[in-house]
């Protein structure tokens, strides 16, 4: 798995059913970085079967450019998950970029289904390793466990928080649509975002963001989104349509900041530099620059990048 996979744009990942052909139709031509077909939750238990054949013919015969693919299999606790990802991977292998694992509990599960990926690509000739693996938190016993199953497989490249199914493995009571708790929100979760962000900045993996059930609720959806976004979260998950441009929005740099990040860039690197000086520290403006400021200002260009951005100011080399 390569680095440049493990970076791809993820601001928005949009949830699409397997099953529904027409919803997968729709999906292609909205502007999220990532579409997830949906063999899991979205799909009725006597829909999954057959919704595997609706997802290896959309990937195969769909127009996905620019976006990154992935389908949800089930979870390994279930009798779904081996036929999905056999049939899938065999089915639409090519124009595969990732399988999402839900539910994962421990490192074994991850291995399970590298080994099992592995044994698909070399039997139809495949590029082996190519499909990589998002890892989705949901549990107490898989968060307890986020850091070994971070370090599972060469192939993982996002490790994913699942709300819904986290709350209920701690029983924690149901929110209602929409409702914002100040002390749930600013202590309980925001541990847990540490936790799964912590195990994936530790080995070069993207972080992202769960569901927001309150599909209509933008306002509601952009103050739970610029929590992660605030820590350093890549992406979020988008329920529908309308929060597409919401996560885009919120997990891009604005254009002034990316600017600023070019402009650090430019100033450290000239003031370290022969002709500069060779300072260690600098004045760019009012405010002082150093390393520091550039491995910031770093973080920010690339997202900026990622995002399409395309600065507007230019560096000026000072004058004497």
């Amino acid at each position: 798995m390569t680095t440049e996979n493990r970076s791809r744009p993820r601001r928005s990942c949009l949830a699409v059913p397997g099953s529904n052909p027409r919803f997968l139709e729709k999906a292609m031509g909205l502007p999220a970085d990532q579409v997830f077909l949906d063999l899991e939750d979205a799909c009725a238990p006597l829909a999954k079967e057959s919704a595997r054949k609706t997802v290896v013919d959309a990937l195969n015969n769909g127009d996905w450019a620019g976006k990154t693919r992935v389908v949800r299999v089930n979870d390994w606790t279930t009798h779904w998950t081996y036929r999905d990802v056999v049939e899938v991977v065999e089915g639409a292998g090519p124009n595969l970029d990732c399988i999402m694992l839900p539910k994962v509990q421990d490192a074994h599960q991850i291995v399970a289904l590298d080994l099992l990926l592995t044994q698909i690509e070399k039997t139809m000739g495949f590029e082996v390793g190519r499909i990589g693996i998002e890892t989705q938190i949901e549990n107490a016993r898989g968060l307890n466990n986020v850091n070994t199953i971070a370090t599972a497989s060469p192939r993982v490249e996002t490790i994913i928080f699942g709300p819904g199914d986290f709350m209920a493995s701690l029983n924690m009571r149901a929110l209602t649509i929409g409702e914002q708790l100040p002390d749930y929100d600013a202590d309980a979760f925001h541990y847990v975002l540490m936790a799964i962000l912590m195990a994936a900045r530790a080995n070069d993996l993207q972080a992202i963001d769960g569901p927001y059930a309150a599909i209509r609720n933008t306002d509601g959806y952009k103050v739970i989104a610029r929590r992660s976004a605030a820590l350093g979260y890549d992406g979020k998950w988008a329920l529908h349509p309308d929060q597409i441009d919401a996560a885009n929005e919120v997990y891009s740099p604005s254009q002034e900041d990316f600017d600023h990040a070019e402009l650090i860039l430019d100033a450290y690197d000239y003031h370290t530099s022969e002709a500069g000086g060779k300072k260690g520290s600098v004045m760019l403006g009012d405010e002082m620059i150093d390393e520091a400021s550039r491995k910031m200002a770093l973080v920010v260009s690339h997202k900026g990048r990622a995002a399409g951005l395309r600065r507007t100011s230019a560096f000026e080399i000072p004058e004497d």
